[in-house]
């Protein structure tokens, strides 16, 4: 199914330069796009190829089309920010080309009388849905899918095959949630007597905000007492583990593998790369920004990029710079005690 690029135009923004009437099918990346496709600019270094493109039309910045312009015959469709609109552009191309999943409840599917399920909503094979769920419009709960009593999934949410929704638990409007997903589980919580751990009864749940999305196997225990919070427009990657109590602020982005320990609250617009680990209790700001495998060990107060880990090295290079780590402290006061000997020398021969 194709559309116009008029119609694009109009539907997402931006000033079109050539034919309104051109008919595209998809979007391709600039290497491999033909006539058929429209594709993006949105790193200057690569306006060289741009500039050879195949496709039918090319979305890019202000600055790009006064370069590319001059070579590039097809239509062009400037705008503020290439990428960003080139993501809508593939969700629209997606929507086009996606699978609607008829209405109604499979005749496999488990569904307890005292739960609501909307009429427009789509329960696939084997799911099982318990007593005082509510499940709102135009949701589709895909195979194998767990959702417990007394728990809320808002309007135009999908959980994909074996997604466990636990008891109590709710999820706004919009939400994607990926294969294997574990929302709800307990929370990590013992008390230690005498050598032996006596479980502590995780009685919170998980509230999941509006457009949230979360990744394949990604676990999101329940709160002690009170709940884990994940706020509106978070995006959670694949295998991430955000623990008991913990409060996501809006908009917050973490890659892939992140550990979250218990009760740390982290705040909006905030990203996260892949590994990259907060322990427990801690406080991190709006806007801060964690890179690749660093250890988060102290709460955060103001903006910014943060790191913390050592460049990779050789392994007898790193064992060299552990020594001398290790032994810091020790040097700092050797130092001071040079200080005060040149600076007494200094005094004598005054």
């Amino acid at each position: 199914m194709s559309t116009r690029l008029g119609d694009l135009v109009e539907r997402l923004g931006g000033r079109l330069i050539g034919d309104a009437d051109i008919e595209v099918v998809g979007i391709a990346p600039l290497g491999d796009a033909d006539a058929s496709h429209i594709t993006f600019l949105s790193n200057p270094k690569f306006r060289g190829q741009a500039a050879q493109t195949r496709a039918a039309a090319l979305i890019l910045s202000a600055a790009d089309d006064e370069i590319v312009a001059a070579t590039y015959q097809g239509a062009r469709i400037v705008v503020d920010n290439p990428y960003a609109y080139f993501a809508r552009a593939a969700q629209l191309f997606a929507a086009l080309h996606a699978y609607v999943a008829p209405a109604g409840i499979h005749p496999t599917a488990s569904v307890d009388p005292q739960a609501k399920v909307a009429a427009s909503a789509s329960i696939g094979p084997h799911v099982t849905v318990e007593a005082g769920a509510i499940i709102d419009d135009a949701c589709v709960i895909d195979a194998g899918c767990f959702v417990g009593r007394d728990v809320r999934i808002g309007a135009a949410t999908h959980f994909y095959p074996r997604v466990t929704f636990l008891a109590g638990c709710s999820i706004g409007q919009r939400g994607i949630v990926h294969p294997g997903a574990v929302i709800g589980a307990d929370g990590f919580g013992f008390a230690n007597e005498g050598g032996t751990w006596i479980k502590i009864p995780q009685t919170g749940a998980v509230r999941i905000g509006d457009d949230v999305e979360i990744g394949a196997n990604t676990s999101i225990d329940r709160g002690a007492l009170a709940d884990t919070v994940i706020e509106d427009g978070v995006k959670l990657d694949n295998q991430i583990q955000i623990g008991h109590n913990c409060h996501i602020g809006a908009h917050t982005a973490m890659a892939g593998c992140v550990g979250v320990a218990g009760s740390a609250v982290i705040g909006k617009y905030c990203t996260f790369g892949g590994a990259a680990m907060v322990l427990g209790h801690l406080t991190i700001a709006d806007r801060v920004h964690i890179s690749s495998g660093s250890l988060v060990s102290r709460s955060i107060n103001e903006p910014g990029q943060y790191t913390g880990f050592y460049p990779l090295a050789k392994n007898a290079e790193w064992e060299k710079s552990a020594v001398i780590v290790r032994n810091l402290a020790t040097m700092r006061e050797k130092i001071r005690e040079m200080e005060k000997t040149i600076k007494s020398l200094g005094d004598e021969q005054e």
